[in-house]
């Protein structure tokens, strides 16, 4: 950021970013969309105009044809960090209800379709409590549904992660010694809540970062194997995927990855180090327990 940019406010960086966004993504501009999009006058958005011209004038001309403001050729960004994927994401989310339709800086946004997610939903009271004791630092009495049996347990969450497809909380279970994953669907009821006491750093699994390394599947083609290395974004033939090791179980469960049954063209791709990371898991709950004991 330019020491231009530190004296402009937050809101007018903020319209010169939907001015790039539109002339990025749509192609065109017109002044009664950063009127509509804002909610200021028309002087305003010609003052806003005029001031991102001086500012990157060789990004944008007027068609007079369009009637509109359009992009140069190969436009300069300052203002917008171009993203596809969070683009995708913005629609996703708008798709699920999670984003309103006002935070979406489509004029009209593109026919969009997309399998539904099956989860449950959680009850804000619900992730609030969990929330608090994450933040007091507490173990909460709660009615949890295994599935094996249904009973009320003591659980001091630490921490929210998602394996994706559930919300979980990272927690000390306090009546087994040991830090688990409780799935936030699973709780019935949430109980009183009481100091706890645990050290986050004998929790190993979640504190480590571990690397999946994923390639295409040996018992592919050579063109078969091209197409999935562009799929992942591969270089070099694979690609790595660093995540907590804590959700590297999940990971390896969703992709499918610890099946070794599965047709070269079902499968796709294979976890190159899977033993070394099944390793690293087993070596990570020892060494929990071995500083518990302690």
């Amino acid at each position: 950021m330019t020491e231009g940019d530190n004296r402009r406010s937050w809101t007018q960086i903020r319209r010169f970013e939907f001015i790039e966004w539109k002339l990025f993504w749509e192609g065109s501009l017109n002044r009664s969309d950063l009127e509509d999009q804002f909610d200021i006058s028309t002087p305003q958005a010609s003052v806003d105009l005029r001031n991102y011209r001086e500012e990157a004038g060789e990004n944008i001309s007027y068609d007079a044809t369009l009637k509109a403001f359009v992009p140069a050729p190969e436009p300069k960004l300052r203002f917008l960090k171009a993203s596809a994927d969070r683009l995708l994401l913005q629609l996703r989310a708008w798709m699920t209800g999670a984003l309103p339709r006002d935070d979406l800086w489509f004029k009209a946004p593109p026919p969009v379709a997309m399998a539904p997610d099956i989860v449950r939903h959680v009850e804000p009271k619900m992730l609030r409590a969990i929330l608090r004791a994450i933040q007091r630092r507490e173990a909460i009495n709660v009615l949890y549904q295994s599935l094996t049996n249904t009973r009320w347990r003591m659980v001091a969450p630490h921490a929210l992660a998602f394996n994706g497809y559930r919300w979980h909380m990272r927690a000390w279970a306090c009546d087994r010694g040991d830090f688990r994953d409780f799935v936030i669907t699973r709780v019935q009821k949430i109980g009183k809540s009481e100091a706890a006491n645990y050290d986050v750093a004998h929790d190993i699994e979640w504190n480590t970062v571990t690397a999946l390394r994923l390639c295409p599947h040996p018992g592919l083609s050579e063109e078969q194997a091209a197409a999935i290395r562009r799929d992942y974004g591969m270089k070099d033939n694979c690609r790595t995927i660093k995540l907590r090791m804590s959700l590297a179980y999940y990971f390896i469960m969703r992709m499918n990855l610890d099946l070794d049954t599965l047709p070269p063209e079902r499968a796709q791709i294979v976890l190159e180090n899977l033993k070394d990371v099944k390793r690293q898991i087993i070596e990570a709950r020892a060494e929990t327990r071995r500083r518990i004991a302690e």
